[in-house]
């Protein structure tokens, strides 16, 4: 067995130097699988045949090519949530849809092929993407290659397990309240969640989750996420949102001084870990240090009020998408179809009012408004991205409710959210930094920049106004060039003894 422990960029170079083929890397990543996921249950299906098919053509085509992509041959694995590739298993980490093929290609999974990767698999997720730790009853829960006590987070937890241990050297993700930079925290690797509009949606929808949900990935340098930004972003005129592209092609040093704001403060006003404060009070010591101005400053927003509305919000999506899936499959949902905390959400956005939904809506326009009259007073602000280190399994207690759950249909609408917020609080008093960004369309990124005395990963978090993932990045270069960033390959020593 032997681990990918350098960025997609290098492995791309070593096949355009032929040095390695596409085959060869392939191979190696399938028998990672077969040797470190026993353990760590991060990936839950592959495609074997598929993937040699791909890496044999390339192999044989690259000689007939003048120029190549930029991630030429290089093995991946998909997030099995909102990637669909026809012919493939997409099943959302659900007891619902377990046999489900998808029946087309999502315009983001045809990016991620013309940008040269071979795709082998599909990562763990929770159910649905609900939960920031990944523990599906279906699918079982993730383990952190460098802990298997402790949960890496989701809900791209089975791609931040997969790349920190080595099994491949890039994988892909997505965030719809923190899903990429949660577990790039907790996994010790760099989380970017791109601006709303920054990258390709569709052909199956094109507002997930109105707009919070977007793709991308984990990885384990700047170069590497700058060059997959430019890659897959797009000016996709007949989706809902865009944004201007990113017209500079190269990522270049920083050549002034920022003005960044930082906060210490939990938006919903939970109590913040001693280590957290930590983690902010030392990235800012590191940031003067580089010549930064540092001013301690936070937007004056109703973010309790924001995440209530947040979860209603998936209420409503879910309850659409599951009345859809009613009438394709000719009848009814029940609980038995689902984990009990995702039948709660379903039937709960039943019973929210169009009229409410739109206030909603309406709401989060304003807030965008708030945060972008904030942020334009600086270059970027960083918080906590996690209260700390990656949780031990069963730590947030979901499902601790279980029973009041399965009853959702008995409960009124504020039962039904009441509900909700109980089972999640444990957890979103810990991960209540990332949803803001979602919710404003703002970019924002984890960054590996800490280790507890533990030696347990912690991510610091940057966020920045819509359409300037530039400088974000080039702070992030600036960081890892001067030795900041902690993205290196980390096991256990079960996992090490493989």
């Amino acid at each position: 067995m032997q681990l990918f422990t350098q960025d997609a960029s290098y492995y791309a170079e070593q096949i355009k130097e032929g040095k390695v083929t596409c085959v060869e890397l392939v191979k190696q990543a399938l028998e990672n699988i077969e040797g470190l996921n026993p353990k760590l249950n991060a990936v839950i299906s592959t495609q074997e045949e598929y993937a040699l098919k791909q890496a044999e053509r390339y192999d044989r085509e690259m000689k007939n090519k003048d120029v190549l992509p930029p991630f030429y041959g290089v093995p991946t694995l998909l997030k099995d949530l909102g990637q669909q590739q026809e012919g493939f298993p997409a099943t959302s980490g659900s007891k619902l849809l377990k046999d489900y093929i998808a029946e087309q290609t999502d315009y983001f999974v045809e990016k991620v092929i013309n940008a040269g990767f071979i795709i082998i698999g599909r990562t763990n997720v929770p159910e649905f993407g609900f939960k920031g730790i990944s523990d599906a009853k279906q699918t079982g829960r993730v383990n952190a290659p460098y802990d298997l006590s402790r949960n890496p987070g989701g809900s791209s937890g089975g791609a931040a397990a997969a790349l920190k241990a080595g099994i491949v050297p890039l994988a892909f993700a997505s965030d719809g309240g923190g899903s990429i930079r949660l577990p790039a925290s907790y996994s010790g690797l760099i989380g970017l969640k791109p601006s709303r509009g920054r990258v390709i949606v569709g052909p199956g929808g094109y507002r997930g989750w109105q707009g919070c949900s977007v793709n991308f990935a984990l990885t384990r340098s700047v170069h590497d996420t700058w060059t997959l930004l430019k890659e897959l972003q797009t000016q996709q005129l007949e989706a809902p949102f865009n944004i201007p592209m990113i017209e500079e092609t190269s990522l270049a040093e920083l050549d002034r001084p920022l003005t960044i704001a930082y906060s210490y403060d939990s938006p919903i006003g939970a109590e913040v870990s001693e280590i957290s404060k930590q983690n902010i009070t030392r990235t800012v010591k590191i940031l003067k240090q580089l010549g930064h101005k540092l001013i301690e400053a936070k937007p004056h927003t109703d973010d309790f009020k924001l995440l209530k509305t947040y979860y209603e919000m998936n209420s409503v999506e879910t309850a659409a998408v599951f009345q859809e899936l009613e009438e394709n499959i000719g009848r009814k949902l029940t609980s038995d179809d689902m984990e009990p905390m995702t039948w709660l959400i379903f039937k709960a956005g039943e019973k929210i009012p169009a009229a409410d939904f739109s206030r909603i809506l309406a709401f989060w326009d304003q807030y965008t408004v708030q945060r972008e009259a904030f942020i334009s007073q600086y270059d970027l602000a960083i918080t906590p991205i996690t209260d700390g280190p990656a949780p031990i399994h069963g730590q947030f207690e979901y499902g601790k409710y279980e029973a009041d759950m399965l009853a959702a249909e008995s409960l009124s609408r504020e039962e039904q959210q009441d509900l909700i917020w109980k089972d999640f609080e444990k957890g979103q008093d810990y991960m209540a930094y990332a949803f803001c960004q979602n919710i404003a369309g703002q970019p924002a990124i984890s960054l590996p920049l800490f280790e507890t005395e533990e030696s347990l990963p912690l991510g610091t978090h940057f966020w920045a106004g819509k359409g300037q993932e530039y400088i974000l990045l080039q702070l992030a270069k600036q960081l890892e060039d001067a030795g900041h960033l902690k993205t290196d390959l980390k096991l256990s020593a079960e996992l090490s003894a493989q």
